[in-house]
């Protein structure tokens, strides 16, 4: 996701994505320009409240927040203070945090133990109730808050005597499965889907959320030659399935449709929402899908984020379209349209994840060295109603803005401060 150690997002992208965009790096270079960047309009004025413009905090792998682990407790509450500063100076309207990033808690759970990423022992009570303070910090500055879960990863290595004594995944290592490093809950057993559920829902009931949020990790990224040990679990609950990836699906199916219903009756509020992988399927494999060449969430993460929409699970999907506009095997200007049809007429709102991390004068994608594509995409966007906003990876790259693209983008495009986006459930 950020900086060393690579996590999340930004391994995607470094790995399993940039694999599949690697035998069109070069026809990229030469791929036509795209709309020039300027000041867009708002082409949804209709819709409630404000368009979304937020930003992620990475907190796994103390990527953005805390800097570092066992920091005291003052130093903490600062460091997040300046985010939610930068959030106000860039005119945003919401943040997006990772409460959740490793089987683990930054509130008092009586699920899981106290996160690591905040003492750096992981079940140290860090002497104050950091989701507590967060939220407060963030109404406090008119700023929505999104509760940011990672449902399936365990840790980030694949150890399980290593977790905290009495970490439900020690207790019931039947649950696990190491896979490429890492440590995982396995999707396919019931009872993990049942925990899962109730860790994350302990926090969306007892705190004041405006939204809960997963992004695209469901099944682990694949890694060439090595496979996801469910098996076992396939023999005994993947009867009356055609094959494991569709017993995979129906997994994963079954923790969004329940998160709806659960997240739905306990908090009507709350925008529940998925940021997925940006492409759903390519079109060689399937035509409903995107005239694109890379990963698929939905044969890949068992995401079938298509599907999810259409059922009316989600209150808004901000798939992670972290390309540049002209890149032939997965083109910003052909993926925004994909989305925005996917959604019409479905009453799932869309907002758009954005790379801020791809900019840099030393990309080898010519698009990400030129400091308005960024901008560029938010012009692109308003030509489409159903996108109703964007997100930004990471805070941290949000702060660096490499090239000056982020003062661009609030130049041309937050000219004044927004009020957060309200969604009207329509079914």
């Amino acid at each position: 996701m950020n900086r060393p150690p690579p996590v999340t997002r930004r391994a995607v992208l470094g790995g399993v994505a940039a694999a599949a965009l690697a035998p069109v790096a070069a026809a990229a270079a030469g791929a036509a320009p795209g709309p020039a960047a300027g000041r867009a309009k708002d082409p949804a004025g209709a819709r409630a409240g404000g368009r979304m413009r937020g930003m992620w905090v990475a907190t796994v792998a103390n990527a953005n927040w805390p800097s570092c682990p066992g920091l005291p407790a003052g130093r903490q509450r600062s460091e997040y203070l300046s985010w939610l500063d930068l959030a106000a100076a860039r005119r945003l309207n919401a943040v997006f945090v990772q409460v959740r990033p490793a089987a683990d808690a930054f509130w008092p759970s009586p699920h899981e133990p106290w996160s690591q990423y905040l003492t750096g022992v992981q079940g140290r009570d860090p002497g104050y109730d950091p989701l507590a303070f967060m939220i407060e910090a963030a109404h406090e500055r008119g700023l929505a808050f999104h509760a940011w879960f990672n449902p399936y990863r365990v840790s980030m290595q694949p150890d399980p005597a290593r977790l905290a004594p009495g970490h439900p995944a020690r207790r019931n290592p039947g649950w696990t499965v190491p896979y490429a490093g890492k440590l995982y809950y396995n999707p396919g057993l019931p009872e993990v889907r049942a925990f899962v559920q109730d860790a994350i829902m302990d926090a969306v009931t007892r705190y004041d959320v405006d939204g809960v949020h997963f992004d695209d990790y469901f099944y682990p990224y694949p890694e060439p030659g090595q496979e996801f040990g469910d098996a076992a679990a396939f023999a005994r609950y993947g009867g009356g399935f055609p094959d494991r990836g569709a017993w995979r699906r129906h997994n994963v199916d079954l923790l969004v449709r329940e998160m709806s219903e659960r997240v739905r009756a306990e908090k009507p509020r709350a925008q529940w929402g998925i940021s997925p992988f940006g492409i759903w399927r390519n079109a060689a494999t399937d035509p409903r899908g995107s005239a694109t060449g890379g990963t698929q969430s939905y044969d890949d993460q068992h995401a079938d984020t298509l599907g999810w929409v259409r059922r009316g699970w989600l209150d808004y999907v901000a798939p992670q379209l972290y390309w540049p506009i002209g890149l032939p095997v997965a083109d910003y200007a052909v993926l925004a349209p994909w989305w925005a049809r996917a959604v019409a007429g479905t009453g799932t709102e869309l907002w758009i994840g954005q790379a801020a991390y791809q900019v840099d004068g030393a990309s080898p994608q010519p698009a990400w060295r030129d400091p308005a594509e960024l901008s560029r995409h938010l012009t692109f966007n308003a030509a489409h109603q159903e996108i109703g906003g964007d997100i930004f990876f990471s805070a941290a790259d949000m702060r660096a803005d490499r090239l000056g693209s982020i003062t661009r983008v609030v130049r041309d495009h937050y000219a004044a401060p927004a009020p957060p986006p309200v969604i009207r459930r329509t079914r």
